[in-house]
């Protein structure tokens, strides 16, 4: 239900537009002045304000510019009985959504508000949205190779060099590919990323380069390519030791020309994109095997960066826990939960192989299992920490023989879907499952697939 307020000294147009609104389904208050409306705007949200300009006290135009002061302000629609163009270009440049002339039209009325009303969804999933990507774009730790790699990005992110980030699989790449895109000078433009991984060879190219209806067999439609969204933005390259060597020609000639031809077509398109590109692979061996192009290499490699894995950087541990643990909690609707120093010490024995994906991966494994536990200790945590050999698992970690078995099955499907770098179908083939059966499987276990 969306809220509308309409601020008019009339009452017999605000009682009016009132019982047409809520014919319409939406919920219509009142306020017969600029300071009625900016008080009731303080204590309730609305999505749009219906803004007669003459008002009493406060006008029109002055109470608008102080309803664009807020901190979330609703679309306005400003309402004169003898508006001139002067007024309607100041309401403008004041914010104002659009301008409507008495006697009102039932008919531009209403799709004036219904456009009102999508304009505000739209403004605040853009918030929204941006709220996401700053916290994808958050580096947790206090260790010195992660003070360093701040540093790093600090240096170097507003310059519009292209990056090659090393690291193992888990380490946080692609979370240094964001805080990057969030300090450079792009930061107000799209943030594009493609897992050179995860899409299969006879694709790869049409995904970055994109295509013409009919150009290849199941081309049924026109598809932009990730190199063409990124226009103006930042494009990441997530694990491009994986991209064939054909694709890896086409990407080197696009970093040299800043243009490329969508397959099927015989036109360029000119763009504007700043690269990162990440890998778990040693490049310089790779090219010595002949699966990299050293061209390509020198390319990329402007500005290395190397994220450590977490088993160099243990002292971040307790902070990573407790940061995963409050957006998870946040994230399924529990309440703030805790982990007991003992739970950490266990955490901080473990080789994590898999890195910090690994450990977020656990403290949402415990998470989902005890969905009643505010205060999580040793006996919680999973099998899988404990096999180092520094502890036993406690036989108490689990009430019946299913838990068990749904937790030792949950961290092998989530072992097997890193080993394939996230990809479903690769991982249902290895563990021997139709692709629909592995799905299923995930969802029952709170696993979400990464698209």
């Amino acid at each position: 239900m969306h809220n509308i307020l309409i601020v008019d000294d009339e009452a017999g147009i605000r009682e009016s537009l009132a019982g047409i609104l809520a014919d319409e389904g939406y919920t219509a208050s009142c306020a017969g002045s600029g300071e009625e409306c900016l008080d009731l705007l303080r204590k309730s949200s609305f999505d749009v304000v219906l803004l007669d300009i003459w008002l009493p006290g406060v006008d029109g135009l002055e109470t608008l510019e102080k309803v664009r002061e807020l901190e979330n302000p609703p679309e306005v629609i400003m309402i004169s009985g003898h508006g001139t163009i002067e007024t309607a270009v100041r309401a403008t440049k004041l914010g104002a959504y659009d301008f409507l002339e008495k006697p009102l039209s039932l008919e531009k009325t209403l799709i004036l508000v219904k456009n009102a009303v999508e304009a505000k969804k739209l403004r605040q999933e853009n918030v929204d949205l941006k709220k996401q990507l700053w916290a994808k774009s958050i580096i947790v730790g206090t260790s010195i190779p992660m003070k360093a790699l701040r540093q790093q990005i600090a240096l170097m992110a507003p310059t519009n060099g292209r990056v090659l980030i090393y690291g193992e699989s888990g380490t946080g790449k692609e979370l240094a590919a964001h805080a990057i895109h969030a300090q450079s000078l792009r930061k107000d433009e799209t943030f594009v990323e493609v897992n050179c991984a995860a899409i299969p060879e006879d694709l790869i190219e049409s995904e970055l380069f994109g295509h013409y209806k009919g150009s290849f067999p199941g081309a049924t439609a026109d598809k932009e390519g990730k190199f063409q969204k990124a226009n103006g933005g930042t494009l990441f390259l997530d694990e491009v030791g994986d991209m064939s060597l054909k694709t890896q020609a086409k990407v080197l000639r696009t970093l040299e020309e800043q243009r490329f031809t969508p397959v099927g077509s015989e036109d360029a398109i000119t763009v504007d994109v700043r690269v990162i590109a990440s890998t778990n692979k040693d490049l310089e061996e790779e090219i010595s095997r002949g699966n990299f192009r050293e061209d390509l290499f020198y390319r990329l490699n402007v500005i290395p960066f190397f994220v450590p894995p977490l088993r160099e950087r243990k002292e971040d541990i307790p902070l990573l826990a407790r940061h995963f643990l409050k957006e998870l909690a946040s994230r399924y609707g529990h309440r703030p939960r805790e982990i007991t120093d003992d739970a950490i010490d266990v955490l901080m024995r473990y080789s994590w192989p898999g890195n910090v994906r690994e450990l977020r991966n656990v403290i949402e494994r415990i998470v989902i299992m005890n969905p009643t536990t505010t205060r999580f200790d040793a006996k919680h945590l999973p099998p899988l920490v404990y096999r180092d050999g520094t502890r036993r698992t406690p036989r108490s970690e689990f009430s019946t023989l299913h838990q068990a078995r749904d937790a030792y099955e949950r961290d092998f499907i989530l072992k097997t879907l890193d080993q394939n770098h996230g990809n479903v179908s690769r991982t249902a083939e290895v563990l021997g499952l139709e692709r629909s059966h592995l799905y299923r499987k995930m969802k029952a276990l709170g696993i979400a697939a990464k698209e």
